[in-house]
């Protein structure tokens, strides 16, 4: 009986620090964001467009509301990417920017 409160403690926490996008693939983010997203964000922000990332008031404060956003801007661009093209590019955001860890 220990051992199975320590086995689900054990799991409990370990969950809780799971990398958020786990499964996505962080480098066919990043091909896609060079591809889709810098040239707005540069012009609307400078430099390599960056700085809506890293801005002191950005509108993404969680892991939930990055995936939120890049399906918002995957719909508003028409840029038809499926599911998974959004997780990667959101597992490559949060690795290179926001450090979410849930």
């Amino acid at each position: 009986m220990k051992l199975l409160r320590y086995l689900v403690l054990l799991f409990i926490s370990c969950s809780a620090f799971a990398e958020p996008f786990q499964n996505a693939d962080a480098a066919a983010g990043q091909s896609l964001v060079k591809q889709h997203c810098i040239r707005c964000h540069a012009a609307s922000f400078g430099g390599d467009g960056s700085g809506i990332y890293t801005r002191e008031f950005r509108k993404v404060k969680n892991s939930s509301a990055l995936a939120a956003q890049i399906r918002n801007c995957n719909t508003m661009l028409g840029l038809k990417w499926f599911e998974d093209e959004e997780l990667n590019v959101a597992k490559y955001l949060n690795q290179q920017y926001y450090k979410f860890t849930e």
